[in-house]
């Protein structure tokens, strides 16, 4: 299986959007150099009040280019980095992916998959009423589907750019389906 890197994004600060940027580049074991959410203790604005002391399992978000085009055909105007991710992928079926994909990113860079994002309102405050368009309840089992990327945590680093490739390894058999962390 391969993809793509679309875009890379990073933020100094909290703030909901990353600007998006020529490269990136991955730190072994904290995330992203220069991202607010680079650590090896969790990093999560809410989650660090309550939570400090956790393994950051959220080090790199990753998303989804298409979701941008599900979104458009809804009538939401999103792109690369304004739902904070840090890495849009191409060709990537993201959220199908088991928990320990690896993800061989450009030359060097690995992340391994640690789970879904779990989508938060500020997703409303950035344009109302997409929170309800990034998730969706399944009638049969009445399961929700969290369709706002995934987490990941850096294994090696490297540099990342847009049109990077991107590898993925599935681990071992069974597979661990994604959960939110």
């Amino acid at each position: 299986m391969a993809g793509q890197v679309a875009a890379v994004s990073r933020n100094e600060t909290y703030s909901f959007s990353k600007p998006t940027r020529d490269s990136i580049t991955l730190l072994t074991g904290l995330g992203i150099e220069g991202d607010v959410h680079a650590g090896e203790t969790i990093r999560h604005q809410f989650r660090m009040t309550y939570e400090p002391d956790l393994p950051n399992l959220r080090q790199v978000h990753l998303m989804h280019e298409e979701l941008f085009d599900e979104l458009a055909l809804k009538g939401f105007d999103v792109s690369a980095g304004q739902l904070g991710e840090n890495i849009t992928t191409r060709q990537v079926d993201l959220l199908g992916l088991p928990t320990g994909a690896l993800l061989h990113l450009g030359e060097r860079a690995v992340l391994e998959v640690t789970g879904l994002r779990n989508p938060c309102s500020k997703i409303n405050d950035f344009r109302k009423g997409l929170l309800g368009e990034v998730f969706a309840l399944d009638p049969v089992s009445g399961d929700f589907t969290f369709k706002s990327g995934v987490m990941a945590v850096v294994r090696q680093g490297g540099i990342v750019r847009p049109d990077d490739p991107i590898q993925i390894e599935l681990p071992p058999l069974p597979h661990r389906p994604l959960e939110r962390v």
